[in-house]
């Protein structure tokens, strides 16, 4: 792909050759944000236009604004990897992936600037209205890949999204004592629990377990959603906000 005529009129673009066709009866309704994970912003750039990298994303946002795409929405970027989201396997088949430039947890992860957040915010909300993506479909990496990715992590500002109308998100109940459940705990009361993070959206079995994945499951579900304390423990802030958090789902549309 020389070139190509970008979906967002502000952005540059950048075309990479690491895509392809959407699977059959697949079009983009979902939305994964990612962090790039590099020292620089041109660093991952380069990577994600690299044909031996075999990565990609729809688009990437620079510290200082600037949205770059690198594939066209029409097409199916290779940013979401092995992953899982209520019953689909090929994310990137369904989805739109954006790429926020941040070094990372294992570089030095660090707060996103206002003006990278303002711009994240404007070009989400030009996907959704293009695609017609619901709030509860807007991810991070994490949510669609537990454990094996931790982006855009508890540092990105989901509730600014959300007040300015992208995403799905409700105020963490607040920590305090209370019952909880952590790895080797069983019983119904656990069942319970993979049960409504199944029903959000999550890959997790039901099986009254608390094992390692479910407690990697509650991490990434905290690192959303209750991110002030990231530890997999499933406490009565967490259970609770994932409570308050389903009740708020709006019924989709017949």
């Amino acid at each position: 792909m020389s070139g190509f005529v970008p979906d967002q009129p502000d952005a540059n673009v950048r075309p990479s050759p690491n895509f392809g066709a959407r699977q059959e009866g697949f079009e983009p309704d979902m939305l994964i944000l990612h962090y790039t994970g590099m020292e620089t912003g041109m660093a991952a750039e380069d990577w994600l236009c690299d044909p031996t990298s075999q990565v990609s994303s729809h688009y990437i946002v620079h510290e200082d604004g600037r949205v770059v795409q690198m594939v066209r929405e029409s097409d199916r970027a290779w940013h979401a990897g092995k992953s899982f989201w209520r019953g689909t396997t090929d994310i990137n088949s369904c989805s739109i992936g954006v790429e926020i430039v941040n070094p990372g947890h294992e570089i030095g992860y660090v707060d996103f600037p206002d003006v990278q957040i303002a711009a994240v915010i404007a070009l989400c909300k030009a996907i959704i209205g293009r695609h017609n993506i619901r709030p509860e479909r807007i991810l991070a990496h994490s949510d669609v890949a537990p454990g094996r990715k931790v982006d855009p992590g508890e540092r990105f500002p989901w509730g600014k999204l959300s007040a300015a109308g992208v995403g799905h998100f409700v105020a963490a109940v607040p920590i305090g004592g209370g019952r909880f459940f952590a790895n080797g705990d069983c019983g119904k009361p656990v069942e319970a629990l993979q049960s409504m993070l199944a029903l959000y959206g999550y890959g997790i079995a039901i099986n009254g377990a608390f094992d390692a994945v479910t407690q990697t499951v509650v991490a990434a579900f905290q690192r959303h959603f209750r991110p002030e304390l990231v530890d997999g423990v499933a406490d009565m802030s967490t259970i609770e906000t994932l409570h308050r958090l389903l009740k708020a789902l709006q019924p989709a549309s017949s």
